[in-house]
């Protein structure tokens, strides 16, 4: 009997293991060697990057990332195995990379767009901030600051600082870069491209070809309760779609970015948990559905162009890149990349309101509507696509940045990528980076604000 008993136990033992490496094969692996074949990609091809970087910095978040077999074909692809999961992102000069997910490559590596050209301005000619002439201006006590935000004082658990630029009144104040990257360096932006998929709105609500509280313009909603969620809404987080954002579990997060080629389209799908306004959900989903209506709103002859020539090159923004999913829309969740001035200028657009050199590039009070809170945010710390500090009602002490401002807003990624804004002081503070451990930066604009001493 008690043979028996170890031998069924055994048996069930067994069976559960067999689930457990069936459920791995199906879900974390193919997450894993996903996301390695498109961070590869992007920063070898896009942000010219060594490999060996990579896997030092990127991968080491990922347990298992880093023993990714990685292959690059042609200069214009990488694929990632990880045991028995093999996933591969292409690139296209122009585009960047893209995940394959459901579409044959071929489909994928044939698709027609009409690009804009090259950008041939010399910026090294054109004064702070449309060009790279800026004033000669050093503060001792922002340097100091900045030699923080580059210490390393725990081997395990490293910062990562590779940028960092301090603005204030408009010019440059402080400016440094890790070994390896300079003014023209790329960096990742992660979920600050959401607030860049702000600004691409703006320029189509100043153009009065959308609005904030027209329904939005999803076809498979208008028969259904979604049919009253807004533009607002889904900029706000507060469009009560169901949404999973999990970054390291299974679930909608990891379906559309690594199962999906229509990023948006998957988001739209889910549905409707709650009234619109109601509760506030933090959702990259809401962001790919806004950047699918702005394709759709733009249209598939200009959509291509459209981020580049009413934005990007507007305010000198000349090495921004946005790269597209498989179906061709921006993912405009999370794929923008930019250099560390090219964010500060982002960040200054925002702090004129949407003025760059007596133009207007985004509607007057735009930066208003952005940084007032979502209605269901908990503590006030989320508005148009951009992280706020503005406190809980009633309670302002209770905020996202304890110590900051309570005005200072700004757009935040994944690893610790920062654009914040500061109106009262007069500052702009971008620290870019490759941080999982934390990167001190709520610190670094403390004394940023010391230092500047207003």
């Amino acid at each position: 009997m008690v043979k028996k008993i170890f031998k069924y136990f055994f048996l069930l033992i067994g069976c559960l293991l067999l689930v457990g490496i069936i459920y791995a094969s199906v879900t974390f692996l193919p997450i894993m060697s996903g996301m390695a074949a498109k961070t590869m990609c992007s920063c070898v091809f896009v942000l010219d990057r060594t490999p060996e970087s990579v896997i030092e910095k990127e991968f080491a978040v990922f347990p298992g990332m880093n023993k990714a077999k990685i292959e690059f074909i042609d200069s214009s692809a990488v694929t990632a195995k990880i045991l028995w999961s093999t996933s591969k992102a292409v690139y296209r000069p122009g585009l960047g990379c893209t995940l394959l997910a459901e579409r044959p490559e071929s489909e994928v590596m044939n698709q027609e767009f009409n690009l804009i050209e090259p950008d041939s301005v010399n910026q090294d000619s054109i004064p702070w901030p449309s060009g790279n002439i800026k004033k000669d201006t050093v503060i001792a006590a922002i340097e100091v600051a900045i030699d923080k935000a580059f210490a390393e004082t725990d081997p395990e658990k490293p910062k990562n600082t590779l940028a960092v630029i301090v603005l204030y009144d408009g010019q440059i104040i402080g400016e440094r870069y890790a070994s390896g990257f300079d003014k023209n360096s790329r960096f990742m932006g992660w979920s600050m491209t959401k607030s860049l998929t702000n600004a691409l709105l703006g320029t189509l609500i100043r153009e009065n070809k959308l609005s904030l509280d027209q329904p939005a313009p999803v076809a498979e909603w208008q028969n259904d309760e979604r049919k009253v969620i807004t533009i607002k809404n889904l900029m706000q987080g507060s469009s009560g779609l169901e949404w999973n954002e999990s970054y390291f579990l299974p679930g909608d997060f990891h379906n559309m970015f690594m199962h999906s080629d229509d990023k948006g389209g998957y988001a739209a799908s889910k549905k409707a948990e709650h009234k619109p306004d109601e509760f506030w959900e933090y959702s990259s989903g809401t962001s790919n559905i806004l950047s699918k209506i702005i394709r759709e709103t733009v249209g598939d002859s200009l959509y291509h162009r459209y981020p580049y020539e009413k934005f990007f090159r507007k305010i000198g923004m000349n090495h921004a890149l946005l790269e597209p999913d498989a179906s061709g829309t921006f993912v405009g969740s999370s794929y923008g990349y930019a250099s560390a001035r090219d964010w500060a200028r982002f960040g200054l657009l925002f702090l004129n309101d949407g003025m760059w050199n007596g133009e207007r590039i985004l509607p007057e009070g735009w930066s208003k509507f952005t940084s007032t809170p979502a209605p269901a945010s908990p503590i006030g710390q989320y508005g148009g696509m951009f992280w706020l500090n503005a406190g809980a009602k009633g309670d302002p002490s209770k905020s996202y940045h304890p110590g900051l401002p309570q005005d200072e807003y700004g757009a935040e990624g994944f690893e610790d990528e920062y654009v914040w804004i500061i109106p009262s002081k007069k500052l702009v503070i971008v620290r870019l980076g490759v941080s999982h451990h934390g990167s001190g930066t709520l610190e670094f604009a403390k004394s940023v604000i010391e230092a500047v001493g207003k």
